[in-house]
């Protein structure tokens, strides 16, 4: 029976999550998070093998597999023209955890909503702030305001996870966001306007009325993507396979 793979430490999700030509109908490579991680820390930070070994909690000898095995997935899809998707591995985020967060209870659900001046906050890669609400038999038992650690998409959702939340509500979110928050576990509520607190009560009680469609609307990230429609530890987190 093969080992379980040591879990790998990564920092924060990816904003951007498939690649690839315009033909719908190539070939799929599938690109772990730790692959991904090893990638971004050697070919774009410039660290060296050993270094990524540090920063993600493992052998060397191991980064050198994960880096070679991606190396490998980056070459199918520019010479072969084929699609790449990232998604899954064994991973944990680490150094996106929020501080003081109320212990969540084990028959608990946590809610997130994207949070400023007592409203929803529209744009979900913008958020400076979300409240926390605890649900038990379909009431709020808790409830907190929590600064967000980081901006954009990947790390928003990395925090959200490391926070034990389950489900989000939120305006406007981008395809990557959404890709970031299935990837974590979280289950969204996006299209969502008014008051916070009147919203997470609702989605409580089983009654929130939200758009499955909502897409963020507006184009200031600091980059060219589309909102449109379209050794040090690894944290506190479980390791995800």
């Amino acid at each position: 029976m093969p080992r379980k793979p040591r879990c790998r430490c990564i920092s924060a999700f990816p904003d951007y999550w498939t690649f690839g030509p315009d033909d719908p109908s190539a070939e799929t490579v599938v690109m772990t998070l730790d692959e991904y991680e090893a990638i971004r820390l050697i070919d774009k930070e410039g660290m060296t093998q050993e270094e990524c070994a540090v920063s993600m909690g493992v052998a060397r000898t191991t980064i050198t597999g994960i880096y070679d095995s991606a190396r490998r997935k980056i070459a199918q899809v520019l010479v072969d023209g084929k699609r790449l998707q990232i998604r899954g591995g064994a991973y944990q985020i680490h150094g996106a955890e929020p501080v003081d967060v109320i212990k969540k209870g084990s028959n608990t659900m946590r809610i997130a909503v994207t949070y400023e001046d007592g409203k929803v906050f529209q744009h979900f890669g913008h958020s400076e702030q979300f409240k926390l609400y605890d649900v038990e038999d379909s009431k709020i038992v808790n409830s907190q305001v929590i600064d967000a650690s980081g901006s954009g998409h990947g790390a928003l959702a990395g925090f959200l996870k490391a926070a034990d939340v389950d489900a989000l509500i939120c305006g406007g979110i981008g395809m990557g966001a959404q890709m970031a928050l299935a990837e974590a576990g979280i289950k969204l509520y996006g299209g969502v306007q008014g008051d916070a607190d009147t919203a997470a009560e609702s989605l409580a009680a089983g009654t929130l009325a939200f758009d499955p469609d909502a897409r963020c609307d507006h184009h200031d990230h600091g980059g060219d993507h589309d909102c449109g429609h379209g050794g040090h530890g690894c944290g506190h987190g479980s390791c995800h396979e």
